[in-house]
């Protein structure tokens, strides 16, 4: 007999319930904030919006569901099951946040804070829940495809991200590493840089967006469907031993980067988790390009 869906509801904490857990009580956090000019009200206020769209949430699960919690903080020791209805109450960043460790699975975006979020990922209000679980597991339900991704290793490590990954040193110190493009003809290019982002199109309203603007760069960015990548290195330096030739480019489907290590240490991580990264060393290679997995947003 089949289990019946599971809904995983993905949450972070709250600013209010950090500074509790760094000052200890609600008068020394109070206390805290208004030596720096601020009030625990709009903080308190904020934290009990989060609770109640959790609470409401919930309570939309059908009975005959199985259903579970994830804080983003865990994600990357939580198994999710095939089976399984991806609930995110929060922001646009946590849907990516939790975008690396789904295989397929049908994800829901509830905004805690109308008006506060873009609402790129995170389109529907706590009222829409009921209706959106319905949907997520009904023949024929309606879902983006959104464009991910990915980073394999040379030892089999790898890496899944929905807006960005970047590649350097974990401080984002200058490194050394050998670039090369399936798209681009030419040997690869010895170069020092402070890092390598390859983005998606659902990352280009956040940092490959910035990169894009900062080089004013001719190529359109891709939409968040488009199964296609942007790539740029960061600051790249010219001198006698590297190059500053190949500091952008696009790929298609079955085009990949390879970046070889010349430093003693690379970390890979993807939409600001730096918790969970690939670590690689001197001599090791890792290639980035469109990966076959992609984020089933339920629309």
């Amino acid at each position: 007999m089949s289990l019946a869906p599971r809904a995983v509801l993905v949450h972070r904490r709250t600013e209010y319930e950090e500074l509790l857990a760094r000052h200890g009580t609600h008068g020394q956090a109070a206390f805290f904030l208004s030596s720096r000019g601020r009030s625990i009200d709009e903080v308190a206020r904020r934290h009990d919006r989060t609770c109640n769209a959790l609470r409401q949430v919930a309570a939309a699960v059908p009975l005959t569901w199985r259903s579970s919690r994830v804080e983003r903080a865990d994600l990357d020791r939580f198994l999710f099951a095939p089976q399984d209805v991806v609930v995110v109450v929060g922001q646009d960043g946590l849907v990516a946040n939790t975008a690396k460790y789904l295989r397929g699975q049908p994800v829901v975006g509830i905004d805690t804070a109308p008006g506060s979020n873009p609402g790129v990922l995170v389109r529907h209000r706590c009222t829409d829940a009921a209706a959106l679980l319905r949907a997520a597991t009904a023949t024929g339900s309606r879902a983006e495809e959104l464009t991910m991704v990915e980073a394999v290793a040379d030892d089999t490590q790898r890496l899944l991200a929905l807006n960005e990954i970047y590649l350097g040193a974990p401080g984002h110190q200058t490194t050394r590493y050998r670039l090369a493009s399936d798209a681009e003809k030419g040997p690869a290019e010895v170069q020092a840089s402070s890092g390598v982002l390859v983005g998606t199109g659902t990352g280009a309203t956040g940092w490959l967006r910035s990169l894009w603007l900062e080089r004013g760069s001719p190529t359109v960015l891709p939409a968040p469907r488009d199964r296609r990548l942007l790539w740029f290195v960061r600051e790249a330096w010219p001198s006698p031993t590297t190059g500053t030739t190949k500091v952008a480019g696009e790929l298609g489907q079955g085009q990949q980067l390879q970046l070889t290590v010349e430093s003693d240490r690379i970390t890979v991580f993807g939409d600001g988790m730096e918790n969970d990264a690939l670590e690689l060393t001197w001599g090791q290679s890792v290639r980035l390009g469109i990966a076959e997995t992609s984020l089933h947003l339920v629309t």
